[in-house]
């Protein structure tokens, strides 16, 4: 979800081939230049293959200079490496478990608690902005919201009755976003020799 927000913000339509696959029946040209079989995985038109969804995020940005000054802005790059390396790790780790709970030796509260001092510091963030760096969009949004939206969703009725205001405004601020809705958009599952599908 998040390689293709970046995607769709910062690269032209026409630029790429966006293949839907389902993980259940992985196509062999899929395995073929990624092995390990999860995605999203990118093939260059050197025949380079980036297989992490934040490598594909910077690659995105990095196609577009007037784009990268505004989602990665040089004097917050910092800021902004640090907030979503807390995102992937520590934060990602307990939302997993919150998830999955009954997979688990603790509890899904237990879980939940240790994931909210990652919710409780973004909402201290968005106290006086918009958005995590301030009041325009930046990669740190593009590469969180997903997951938080994944927090909200495995109790929704407890998150939208939380004291994480300011939380719950930016996720609705992103999830009723036109760049958002045009990624949820349902494409059919790529079939070799199929019609190329693109991002609206």
């Amino acid at each position: 979800m998040r390689a293709r927000l970046a995607i769709r913000y910062c690269m032209h339509a026409k630029s790429f081939e966006l293949r839907e696959v389902v993980l259940k029946e992985k196509p062999q040209a899929m395995l073929d230049i990624s092995p390990k079989g999860t995605v999203p995985v990118m093939q260059l038109t050197s025949g380079e293959v980036i297989e992490e969804s934040l490598e594909i995020m910077h690659f995105a940005v990095s196609t577009n200079s007037q784009m990268k000054r505004t989602l990665y802005p040089e004097q917050l790059a910092n800021q902004i490496d640090a907030l979503i390396s807390h995102n992937d790790q520590s934060f990602k780790w307990a939302l997993d478990h919150y998830k999955y709970a009954d997979r688990y030796e603790e509890s899904e509260l237990f879980y939940r608690e240790q994931a909210e001092v990652f919710i409780a510091d973004l909402n201290q963030r968005l106290n006086k902005h918009i958005y995590l760096m301030g009041d325009g969009i930046t990669l740190a949004d593009l590469a969180i919201f997903p997951f938080i939206r994944q927090f909200a969703c495995v109790d929704k009725h407890w998150f939208y009755q939380s004291h994480y205001t300011h939380v719950i405004r930016w996720l609705d601020v992103c999830l009723e976003s036109p760049e958002f809705k045009d990624i949820m958009h349902k494409y059919p599952k790529w079939e070799p020799e199929s019609q190329l599908e693109y991002f609206p």
